[in-house]
């Protein structure tokens, strides 16, 4: 970066102090878990796709680097007496990055957009506690509870009480529009030179396999404490080659860590890795509207002779947890004794044995064998966890191929066309709530139901959770749900998930957390 001319004093002055003053990077390179298939906040799904908006808006309410509920475009908020009214005071000073300023209205476009059914959007059904959402994104008419009162006044009415609504908030769906941009351009409005944002960065370029470049925002009402100029995310689903470039100091973080080289990255880089809880779950989806995958039989059988303590320890090296429940540990507004699969505390040997009896019953074995693709996107954890897996299954007498996808394509498949016997998935809570977990299986949304589950109980269960304000009682509901879920096991729990990272030592203001969430505008650079 080039200076102006200092003179000879401040010039003495500047290097006697240099060592004591933090030096703020130009550029913060930053490793991300693949590229983004969309920009459109009102489509996107991935966690790639979420790092790249915190930093592209800001919401009513934000993340804090240690995922707690923040002000951002609101700077206060009220409810009423039943907790079904929110009242959201704007912040003056709130403007786009072509200098209009942010209002109410942009929030109730935005909201109406995504409940519009020809938007698309997958992820809709995230805001139906808003009074009138479930209808119009049904098709049905209506109104959604969204209103400015005036432009630093928003009032959002819901259905019923929802005791993690602001955290929900925090969440890419409630993030604000620029109407004026989208309305010009369409579905373009997410290409650089179209877009407009309202948070600490614009997007400059993006060049898929390469890098998303984004340029600080003079705009916005906090950019004097944003330290960097440029970020840029650069894809690695390959987190091997994420490690190499942060060892040769070309990134300064890496998003993920490949489970084999832990043991090995912590000798050499000590406490840069980081593995934190993370309110996540790795699974197996099962394609259960598919034969011969609509026989629970075949799909408890899969379940059971998945070794996950193996898996855990040896694959991930110790830095997930198995999974025998849906519902993560340390979960919010849940029961103490969460609901598990039936052979959680079985013996393995014994598990194999049930699973080969069940698969027999169901008509296969050495003898007639079951053909199952396993489909999963890059990566080397993905890859290895599905080859243990495939050598678990085949004294079941199942043959296992593979068909591998890069994240986008494989993820777009999942949704959208659902060719697969059992697919790779994993799921980040967006909030501390069963309900978001939960929510993931109902026949009715199948944007997230990649087991292609459909039982009118269970989702009479989840309609009744909703409808229940008593948070004790509403998670004995929830539980029973997940009960039901765990007997049918359209998609195979397999992994809680922690974070792995490698962060800079240089790198100050990454704080872990449960949501692993790291805005780059609260971030900085210092010798």
């Amino acid at each position: 970066m080039s200076h102006p001319i200092l003179s000879t004093t401040l010039l003495a002055t500047t290097l006697l102090c240099a060592s004591l003053i933090p030096a703020t990077a130009v550029t913060y390179v930053r490793g991300n878990d693949g590229d983004p298939e969309t920009l459109d906040q009102h489509k996107t799904s991935t966690i790639a796709e979420s790092n790249i908006l915190r930093d592209l808006y800001e919401g009513l309410v934000i993340y804090n680097t240690a995922a707690e509920v923040i002000p951002g475009v609101a700077t206060a908020w009220e409810t009423n007496a039943d907790g079904t009214v929110y009242t959201f005071t704007l912040r003056d000073d709130a403007k786009w990055s072509n200098g209009d300023p942010v209002t109410a209205s942009d929030f109730v476009y935005s909201l109406n957009r995504i409940m519009d059914p020809a938007t698309g959007a997958k992820y809709a059904n995230i805001l139906y506690p808003i009074r009138g959402a479930e209808a119009l994104n049904k098709g049905e008419g209506g109104t959604l509870g969204v209103t400015a009162i005036d432009d630093h006044t928003l009032e959002i009415t819901l259905e019923r009480p929802t005791p993690y609504f602001l955290e929900l908030l925090t969440h890419q769906t409630g993030l604000p529009m620029h109407p004026a941009s989208v309305d010009e351009f369409g579905t373009d409005f997410v290409q650089p030179g179209n877009m407009v944002t309202n948070g600490a960065f614009t997007l400059s370029s993006f060049t898929p396999n390469d890098k998303v470049v984004l340029q600080k925002n003079p705009m916005f009402h906090s950019a004097d404490t944003v330290a960097f100029d440029t970020v840029e995310y650069v894809p690695f689903e390959d987190r091997a080659n994420c490690a190499r470039r942060f060892e040769a100091g070309e990134v300064l973080s890496c998003s993920d860590i490949a489970a084999e080289q832990i043991k090995d990255l912590r000798n050499r880089l000590g406490d840069q890795v980081r593995v934190a809880p993370y309110l996540g779950v790795y699974y197996y989806g099962v394609n259960s509207a598919h034969e011969p995958f609509d026989d629970p039989r075949i799909r408890q059988a899969l379940s059971m002779a998945i070794d996950r303590e193996f898996i855990a320890d040896e694959i991930w090296s110790g830095t997930m947890l198995p999974a025998y429940s849906w519902v993560p540990p340390g979960i919010g507004n849940y029961v103490d004794e969460r609901p598990q699969l039936d052979y959680a505390t079985l013996p393995m040997l014994d598990r194999e044995d049930a699973a080969i009896a069940l698969l027999a019953e169901a008509g296969y074995g050495p003898d007639a064998p079951l053909p199952v693709e396993i489909s999963y996107n890059n990566g080397e954890n993905h890859k290895n966890t599905a080859t243990a897996i495939a050598s678990m299954w085949e004294p079941l007498g199942v043959d296992v191929s593979f068909n591998v996808r890069d994240a986008s394509a494989h993820y777009a498949m999942l949704r959208d066309e659902k060719a697969h016997d059992v697919a790779r998935a994993g799921w980040i809570g967006d909030y501390s709530d069963p309900q978001n977990f939960l929510f993931l299986n109902r026949a009715d949304n199948p944007g997230f139901n990649y087991g292609n589950y459909s039982n009118p109980d269970y989702d009479a269960l989840l309609d009744t959770a909703a409808e229940t304000v008593d948070l004790d009682a509403r998670a004995v509901i929830l539980a029973e749900a997940e009960t039901m879920f765990l007997r049918d096991v359209p998609q195979i729990p397999i992994l809680f998930y922690s974070s792995m990272s490698l962060v800079s030592p240089r790198l100050t203001g990454w704080d872990d957390n449960i949501q692993n969430v790291h805005p780059s505008r609260f971030l900085s650079i210092t010798d």
